[in-house]
Formats: structure tokens, C-alpha cells, sequence
């Protein structure tokens, strides 16, 4: 049984799923498995974090984040063909949107150490962080969980023998402080939501 399904997938009140669910309450020590590290990272840097055991829970967890900020028959950036349907059947222009209220993106892995999320130009194409706009909603699955950035670059590297992307980047605020906190200088905080899908 999966990390996830174990914390999120029992519906069984007997289960231990309540109780190994205080993870997130305090920081995982280094022995901690690779997506307990990633959670605990993400969440205290602001990301909200849907887990999805299927497709179906995915397009519901979707619906609900449209519905949440009233962005049914709004406009959205993706330039991912593959997520075109998701916004077409929830009435979401997405060609050559002139002001989109977010943008929806797969991701090329999501990063432990630093609970970030890593995209390159099959994702955002040129566009730096600044320019997406302030909500992101980001589809990933379990196995896209890697340790370093430095991992990230090596998966990017087998997976893209040819054409190689660029504009490799990683967003890792996801809500803004209150004081000014030097590890933030020049970067900019989004509104994101995680849809982790399992898949191992």
C-alpha cells in the first residue's frame, strides 16, 4: 500500500490513517519517506495539496477549485494540449486568454528539500515566474516526488533526448509574508494548488 493511500485512502474508522495523519503537524526527520518530506515542505511554504487516488478525483478536486474561486467561464493560460479538455468542459476559454485567472500546468517533478514545484518551457514556456498569473493549479503524479533540484536536472535530461527545454525554473512561495523575509527577495508568490495523483 501506497505512503498516500495510507494517510488519505482509508475510509475505515479502525484504520491507523487518522492517526499516522499527524505527520503534517510536525517536521519529518531525514528518514522519512521521500512524500511525507515533500507534504510537510510544501504546506509551510502556503500550497494547498489535493491528494487524488484517480482521474474522477482529480476532475472533482478541479471542479472544486473553480467553484471555490468562482472561475467557471473565466479565462485561463495552458499550453499543455493534453489539459484542453479539463477547461473546455468547465467553460474555460484558454485560447489566447487577454486576462486568465490562472494558470493550469503539469510540472516536470516536485522537489523535497525545498517543497517546490519544478517546470520548464513544456510547461510555462519563456514566461518567469512574475509574468504566470498569481493562481497556478499544477497536475502531478507520485512518482514526479524527487529529493534535489540536482535530481530534477538528471530526470530532465533522460527524459528530453531531443529537444531539450529550457527556461528550467521552480516556483517555491505559495503565499505572501507579512514581514519582509530576505530568502524571498526576488521572487514572487503564487496561489497554488497541488493535484497529486497516485500512480506507483
Amino acid at each position: 500500500m501506497s505512503l498516500f493511500r495510507k494517510f488519505f485512502g482509508s475510509n475505515n474508522p479502525d484504520s491507523e490513517g487518522g492517526k499516522d495523519n499527524e505527520f503534517s503537524k510536525f517536521s519529518p526527520d531525514n528518514d522519512a519517506p521521500l512524500e511525507e518530506q515533500f507534504i510537510y515542505n510544501f504546506k509551510k511554504n502556503g500550497g494547498k495539496f489535493l491528494y487524488c487516488e484517480n482521474e474522477a478525483e482529480v476532475k472533482d478536486h478541479f471542479e472544486n477549485i473553480l467553484e471555490e474561486n468562482d472561475w467557471f467561464e473565466s479565462e485561463a493560460l495552458c499550453y499543455e494540449p493534453e489539459l484542453f479538455s479539463m477547461l473546455e468542459e468547465n467553460k474555460v476559454t484558454h485560447q489566447k486568454p487577454k486576462h486568465p485567472s490562472f494558470l493550469l500546468a503539469n510540472c516536470e517533478n516536485l522537489i523535497t528539500e525545498e517543497g517546490s514545484i519544478l517546470f520548464s518551457s513544456k510547461q510555462i514556456k519563456q514566461h518567469k515566474p512574475n509574468e504566470l498569473p498569481a493562481n497556478i493549479i499544477v497536475l502531478a503524479t507520485t512518482s514526479q516526488i524527487i529529493g534535489t533540484k540536482s535530481d530534477g536536472l538528471s530526470v530532465i535530461k533522460k527524459k528530453y533526448i531531443r529537444d531539450y527545454p529550457t527556461n528550467i525554473t521552480t516556483i517555491k512561495y505559495f503565499e505572501k509574508v507579512e514581514d519582509e523575509d530576505f530568502t524571498q527577495y526576488g521572487s514572487t508568490a503564487k496561489n497554488l494548488y497541488l493535484l497529486l495523483l497516485e500512480d506507483q
